[in-house]
């Protein structure tokens, strides 16, 4: 049951639930790119992102300079399924749609640049 719970708690913060609804739409996102979306700085998405690449729901990859986010294939089923739902019912939620909205603005705009 302690896995479940700490499980849970990493869930129960804001921006990794944001971070997390973000990449469950993405298969793979910049750093750049989910502090453009969420609107906050750099070292608290980063700050973010050690947490739930610690705990097992995230990976990353290095490119030069920059790191790739995505979703790490998840080792239990009540894990999967968490995120399955989360998936299906925050695509209503009125906070989700917002930020997957900053996100689409920007990598529109991204688009014509070669970097962040």
């Amino acid at each position: 049951m302690k896995d479940v719970a700490g499980f849970l708690k990493i869930l129960a913060d804001e921006s990794r639930l944001q971070i997390l609804w973000l990449l469950l739409n993405y298969k793979e996102l910049c750093v750049c790119d989910l502090v453009e979306a969420l609107g906050v700085g750099q070292s608290k998405v980063s700050r973010h992102l050690a947490t739930l690449r610690h705990t097992g729901l995230v990976t990353d990859r290095k490119e030069g300079a920059w790191s790739y986010y995505s979703i790490s294939p998840m080792e239990k089923d009540f894990q999967e399924a968490v995120l399955q739902l989360l998936r299906e019912k925050l695509a209503d939620h009125p906070g989700a749609v917002r930020v997957l909205k900053n996100l689409h603005a920007w990598l529109e705009s991204k688009e014509s640049k070669v970097t962040c």
